[in-house]
């Protein structure tokens, strides 16, 4: 199927594109490679007393014996960001839970129930909500507490589950009815939760949000307040570091490859893979992935917009070869990146040491995945061509977008536990991968074909879409929400499935979809980075007031 509307040649696209393309210079430049934490010097006593209170909130733990206690406390852990201090406790409990009886008459201990044992992998029919449905079908629901925890239940939703399809209808319409009438607090709350709900929120992010309300909460507890703001000091302290280190890698590579067009982003990069796998273990993996991704990004920058398409193919040939020498394909302006490329992933091999330096023979392997699905979608450019449906061009497109590589390089980064075994599953692009995949493609294509049509781009799903069906934007935009919906779905039935992959790797690849539903909900926050900065600041720069 070729595109009907005139388009322009290739050289006449590729002119269009240097003149249009420009993006914003970084806000951050060199910040991070001075900036410290003004918590630096408290360091030794926040470990200290965070050690203290961590074993008090382990005993809360032990003590918890009733379900609706349990719950509680389990969900205020994970949203001020400590459950992962107590994974074998809180597994414990919700095995308690799972066995446990409880009053099923009370919507908000039900729909509290479900959420979190469906989080943590258990199946809870959605049955368990038809009982809250009158004579007409209508759920029997008007408290804002009971509204918003069925409201963040039903996200959990799979294929088939009509009752929380229907919840979700209904929670919506009552809460944005609610909400002129609500205090501030809870009506901030609900205005969070209606842009987005509980289960698909970047947990980092999360946190840092969470515990200044926390703190105003009657009910709060104040060790586990104290242990959070601790925590979440320490961790920024790791950042920091991390931040200086991929920052003086970032300007080492524009000293020596001189690529004045690319977006600086080294910053974003790193925020991006933090919200992906926070925890303090998960250091290099952020560091791996973070330099991956700004890799990515110079690829698709050159093979996407600066480069004509002989270049791009020569760039994609070398990069399969991977040999020093394949430099010499190159026009000058491509050769100091590839090698610097080539080097990038020989220091990944130092830092990963000689019991795992097996693994950067993935990130060689994930990053010609992404050439080829560059390339073509090149083709596709040049010949003017729309593939038939939108799951041809997630075919091509799903691996191209860098979400694949990326979730692949922060694996390459993580601990014992990941195996070559897992890594060779990776490549084979299973299906819990083709799913993030997917919403991050449909994603990105929301929020950038109306930019990216101007300037000679390759046609999107969006566009695929309008053309098979004869749709304006906006509707196409609204069956692209469908799609991503019922992504999240077939997400959550994977995730629901046992599986021999560890259970890390379900979990962060869902912490992955995440990312891209934050970076995508409004606008293309990677390009148009202005719109983080607040929240890179609330993450890296400002700690939390202890007192």
């Amino acid at each position: 199927m070729s595109l009907t509307p005139a388009v322009c040649s290739v050289n006449d696209v590729q002119g269009l594109q240097k003149d249009l393309t420009t993006y914003h210079p970084s806000l951050w430049g060199n910040f991070f490679l001075k900036y410290k934490p003004p918590t630096a010097p408290k360091r030794g006593y926040m470990t200290e007393r965070a050690e203290v209170l961590k074993e008090e909130v382990r005993k809360m733990l032990k003590a918890a014996n009733e379900v609706k206690n349990i719950l509680e406390l389990i969900i205020t852990l994970q949203r001020l960001g400590l459950d992962n201090h107590y994974e074998n406790e809180i597994n414990g409990l919700l095995s308690f839970v799972y066995n446990s009886g409880y009053d099923d008459k009370d919507l908000n201990l039900v729909s509290l129930r479900f959420y979190l044992l469906r989080k943590h992998g258990y199946y809870v029919s959605s049955d368990v909500f038809t009982s809250f449905k009158d004579k007409e079908g209508n759920f029997v629901a008007d408290d804002t507490k009971c509204l918003l925890s069925l409201y963040n239940a039903a996200y959990l939703r799979t294929h088939g589950e009509k009752v929380l399809d229907e919840a979700i209808i209904f929670t919506r319409h009552q809460l944005e009815a609610l909400l002129d009438s609500l205090e501030s607090t809870l009506a901030d709350e609900v205005s969070v939760t209606l842009q987005t709900p509980l289960f698909r929120r970047v947990r980092i992010l999360e946190t840092r949000n969470y515990i200044p309300i926390y703190e105003k909460e009657a009910a709060r507890n104040e060790v586990i307040l104290e242990f959070a703001k601790l925590n979440f000091n320490l961790l920024q302290l790791i950042y920091c570091e991390e931040l200086k280190k991929v920052t003086l890698w970032w300007k080492q590579l524009n000293v020596e490859t001189n690529l004045s067009f690319i977006r600086d982003r080294i910053v974003e990069c790193h925020f991006w893979m933090t919200g992906a796998c926070f925890e303090p273990q998960y250091s290099l993996a952020r560091v791996i992935s973070t330099k991956m991704t700004a890799c990515i990004t110079i690829l698709d920058d050159i093979m996407d917009t600066y480069s004509t398409t002989e270049e791009a193919m020569l760039l994609a040939e070398a990069i399969y070869r991977w040999e020093e020498n394949a430099a010499e394909l190159l026009p000058e302006y491509m050769k100091d990146f590839y090698l610097y490329l080539l080097k990038t992933i020989d220091s990944c091999d130092n830092e990963l040491g000689p019991n795992k330096s097996f693994r950067t023979f993935y990130l060689k392997e994930v990053l010609k995945v992404l050439v080829r699905g560059n390339s073509q979608e090149i083709k596709w450019r040049n010949e003017n061509y729309v593939p038939e449906t939108i799951n041809e061009h997630l075919e091509h497109s799903g691996r191209s977008v860098g979400a694949f590589q990326v979730a692949c390089s922060s694996f390459v980064g993580m601990g014992d536990n990941i195996t070559k075994e897992i890594l060779e599953w990776f490549l084979t692009y299973p299906e819990l991968l083709k799913s993030f995949t997917t919403i991050a493609r449909l994603s990105n294509d929301i929020a950038s074909t109306k930019r990216e049509q101007n300037v000679g781009h390759h046609v999107s799903t969006v566009q695929c879409y309008m053309l098979k069906h004869g749709t304006t934007m906006d509707d196409a935009y609204e069956k692209i929400k469908e799609l991503i919906e019922d992504t999240w779905k077939d997400m959550m039935e994977l995730y629901l499935t046992p599986t021999e992959q560890p259970k890390l790797v379900t979990q962060t690849v869902v912490d992955f979809a995440r990312t891209a539903d934050y970076m995508y909900k409004k606008t293309d926050a990677f390009t148009f980075s202005h719109t983080l900065k607040d929240m890179i600041a609330k993450l890296f720069v400002e700690p939390i007031l202890l007192f």
